[in-house]
């Protein structure tokens, strides 16, 4: 996991503890009062995200505690490895792409974060630059170029 994917579990969990936490707590204190509990729609409402916020936390702090942080800016090379920044043409549609390989637990396609478990990055792992990948996807077989691979 990079730094900045810990930080960010890590900011999760404290929300989660100091805020979330003690809202609900409040909140089926609030809806114990309307009297009938079996009737009560915002009691309900209320023990279910208390019991979605211990299982995040619960989560959280077992990724936390497992967690193996890898400094990127450490990292150097040409070959494609955990925390590259890879730069890619769509070799069908000539598109650009930019991804960092980062943990399963901080990927985030859509902000150019890539899993380290996804085909592409499978494929990708010890190329470098220059190289051509294939991969299997639900769209069917795409092909890409290796533009450049960077880290830091």
């Amino acid at each position: 996991m990079t730094p900045e994917g810990y930080a960010r579990l890590a900011a999760e969990l404290k929300r989660l503890k100091n805020e979330e936490r003690p809202a609900v707590i409040k909140a089926i204190a609030t809806a114990r009062e309307h009297g009938d509990l079996s009737e009560n729609a915002e009691y309900h409402a209320a023990r279910e995200r208390q019991s979605f916020i211990e299982g995040r936390v619960m989560e959280l702090e077992d990724k936390l505690s497992r967690a193996e942080v890898i400094d990127v800016k450490s990292l150097s090379g040409s070959k494609i490895m955990f925390g590259a920044e890879v730069r890619l043409v769509d070799e069908e549609t000539e598109e650009e792409l930019v991804y960092r390989i980062v943990g399963p637990e901080e990927a985030d396609i859509q902000n150019g974060l890539l899993s380290i478990s996804s085909p592409l990055a499978k494929a990708l792992i010890g190329k470098e630059a220059g190289d051509h990948v294939e991969v299997s996807t639900p769209r069917g077989m795409r092909y890409f170029e290796i533009l450049a691979v960077r880290y830091g």
